[in-house]
């Protein structure tokens, strides 16, 4: 998978980090899973913004799976730094629902950048089966997210 170009003028969703022992391996480096969960967190941070708990679309039998991710890690992050994370929200593909995530030590210095596609899912029991056709709230809320944090005002 190569990283899609950001394109647009839309703000980046942001959620600042600081990288703490349980993120590091025993030589104080972030450990690269670390790097999965603050993607995963920026992603849910967002749609809650919009008004879209995941508790809430969990519940009601949808999940937003990832699909397909690519990190690319530029320089290393250590235990006290500084992280922003910086994550847009790129064109929908099909099911696919590609973000694309920049990561800043101490807001300017870029250390990594990921691109994660996911995709929206219903079902229960572990019997689930990708919507092509999204329910209107979880449409409205994607939509939102894709206008970036300026849609909120």
């Amino acid at each position: 998978m190569a990283m899609e170009e950001i394109t647009g003028n839309c703000e980046p969703w942001k959620l600042i980090k600081k990288v703490l022992p349980q993120h590091t391996d025993h030589a104080g480096v972030m450990w690269h899973g670390s790097y999965l969960a603050w993607l995963e967190e920026a992603r849910i941070e967002a749609l809650e913004e919009v008004g879209l708990a995941y508790s809430k679309l969990s519940f009601l039998g949808f999940e937003i799976p990832v699909v397909s991710l690519e990190i690319n890690y530029l320089s290393p992050l250590h235990h006290g730094d500084t992280v922003v994370l910086e994550s847009w929200p790129l064109l929908r593909k099909g099911v696919r629902f590609p973000w694309r995530t920049k990561f800043f030590r101490d807001g300017d210095q870029l250390v990594a950048e990921a691109q994660v596609d996911l995709v929206v899912v219903a079902g229960e029991n572990n019997n689930f089966h990708v919507l092509r056709h999204l329910p209107e709230k979880v449409e409205v809320a994607l939509e939102l997210v894709q206008q970036g944090p300026k849609s909120l005002n």
